[in-house]
């Protein structure tokens, strides 16, 4: 990866916090002029970034803003892959779509798109979802795994429990799971995951997952219409949040978790998953085609699928229309 003079001075800094470095010291690691750096510095305090400059020692970064930004985002990011090349828009339709743009232009595993906004957000089967508001997180990243298209399922699923993990680093919430893409608190919903991917039989040639979760809303910001149906963690903890902190750990999270399926396989994340399943081991009404049936929901299977007991036998629901609450049936 290429880094620009912004982002090397935001790594020098961040990694010498605890001293000052020289504008000549800048200028001899970057290779550039003392006037470009000093101009670098300008930007950066533009975007909210706070400095003591001293004579004849130089700057010492002291505090960051509390914004999502390129720069923001990029400073304290531990990752290898992921979100190691990104943007940030203030207001995008959908950063699910311009994932799909910067895929299809060759752009890296792991490019990352983050937007404050979404005029057009979407969740599965092309429902609206609701991310005009500036107080949540909004991000979509691109894939290229090595695995073949029947597994694409279990990247959705290794997504959630990514965002139970940052969650509950966070907060002293109990997160649940409703298979196979929304994080729930209670019954309200806090999150969600969208999976697309692009391609052949036998081979995936890229995905793109977006991530939605409600941070630092209040009740009464979300529409009238929603507000017994979701929450955020300001509501249930009483408590704001850093958006960029909690994209930067969940990003972690995903790349340890990622490298484990890659590596040893889906066994350990199936079971965190599991762990944290919404209803699991209760009876579910459920749909397949024009046929209503009632089983209990005993698990998900190696594949990704639930796993519902039905009259005996043990069903394998990759799409269905499950009834999880009270009043879903019509």
């Amino acid at each position: 990866m290429v880094l620009s003079n912004r982002e090397k001075i935001i790594q020098l800094l961040a990694q010498n916090m605890h001293t000052y470095v020289s504008g000549q010291w800048l200028s001899d690691q970057l290779g550039i002029s003392r006037t470009a750096v000093w101009k670098q510095m300008k930007h950066l305090e533009e975007d909210g970034y706070h400095f003591k400059a001293v004579p004849n020692k130089g700057y010492r970064l002291i505090d960051m803003p509390d914004k999502v930004s390129e720069n923001t985002l990029f400073w304290g990011l531990d990752t290898d892959v992921l979100g190691q090349m990104l943007e940030y828009h203030d207001q995008l339709a959908s950063t699910q779509d311009l994932a799909h743009t910067r895929a299809r232009e060759n752009k890296p595993d792991g490019y990352l798109i983050v937007a404050d906004s979404q005029t057009n957000g979407r969740g599965r089967l092309h429902r609206a979802f609701r991310s005009e508001n500036k107080n949540g997180a909004w991000f979509s990243f691109i894939l290229r795994p090595e695995l073949s298209p029947v597994e694409a399922q279990k990247i959705t699923l290794l997504t959630a429990v990514s965002l139970v993990r940052t969650i509950k680093q966070k907060t002293t919430l109990e997160p649940k799971i409703k298979w196979p893409n929304d994080i729930l608190i209670g019954e309200k919903k806090l999150a969600g995951i969208l999976t697309e991917m692009q391609a052949e039989q036998d081979q995936i040639h890229y995905m793109v997952i977006g991530v939605g979760v409600n941070i630092n809303q209040r009740l009464e910001e979300f529409p009238e219409e929603l507000r017994e149906m979701v929450t955020s963690l300001l509501i249930e903890t009483n408590e704001r949040f850093k958006r960029r902190y909690f994209i930067q750990d969940f990003l972690k999270h995903f790349e340890v978790l990622y490298q484990t399926l890659l590596t040893d396989g889906f066994k350990s994340i199936k079971q965190e998953w599991e762990k944290h399943a919404f209803k699991l081991g209760e009876t579910l009404d459920y749909r397949l085609g024009e046929e209503e049936k009632t089983g209990v929901f005993v698990g998900i299977h190696d594949s990704g699928a639930l796993l519902i007991e039905h009259e005996g036998k043990t069903e394998r629901l990759y799409s269905a229309d499950i009834h999880w609450f009270k009043g879903d049936k019509k």
